[in-house]
């Protein structure tokens, strides 16, 4: 069995987090606030979703109970030094994965577990290479499965990832939102967790 020390909250409404959060076998509950997810112009990169995923920690940290962590995150598409977001629109949505066709991209997703007393942020990068997209792929994913709440508008776990995504370096998990060893490793190292 899977011991807890505390309560785990995940701050999250993506049904990917969730259902990656539940492959752990930790019991949590969901607990999400609305948080302006604006970040200083000059930082770059890893620095983005590191400064964003403790902004969503911090606003949960006077109301935590000293039994109970939350876990917040962000995750970030970069490539060639701009961060592509989720698309506004289809034309955006065809932008963008002409931007990743032919391409590496690194996918950043940073992770605080925030409690009352600490807080812990690590931050999991992996890169993606996709193959050269032809207009007819890219169309047919981006009509058949609407990915407006993905960011770089596309999920790797998805037909696109499947015909389109040549290799990846570094954790498959991480590209779907949650990086899933890093998260058990650090909640085992905090006590949080511990398999009996």
């Amino acid at each position: 069995m899977i011991a807890q020390t505390k309560k785990i909250i995940l701050a999250s409404k993506s049904p990917r987090r969730q259902h990656l959060l539940k492959e752990l076998n930790v019991e949590f509950e969901i607990r999400t606030k609305e948080i302006e997810e604006i970040y200083p112009p000059h930082l770059k990169g890893p620095e983005v979703p590191i400064y964003l995923s403790k902004l969503k920690g911090e606003a949960f940290k006077e109301e935590l109970k000293h039994d109970e962590l939350v876990i917040t995150s962000d995750t970030i598409v970069w490539v060639n030094d701009e961060i592509l977001g989720k698309p506004e629109s289809r034309e955006d949505a065809i932008a963008i994965l002409h931007k990743l066709s032919h391409n590496m991209h690194r996918v950043i997703t940073a992770v605080t577990l925030q409690e009352k007393e600490r807080s812990t942020t690590f931050h999991e990068e992996t890169e993606v290479y996709f193959k050269k997209l032809s207009d007819a792929e890219i169309a047919f994913y981006i009509d058949n499965f609407k990915p407006y709440d993905k960011a770089g508008s596309y999920g790797i776990q998805e037909w696109i990832g499947y015909v389109g995504i040549e290799k990846i370096n570094g954790c498959f998990y991480n590209v779907m939102g949650l990086p899933l060893f890093r998260l058990n490793q650090h909640l085992h190292a905090l006590g949080i967790i511990e398999v009996k």
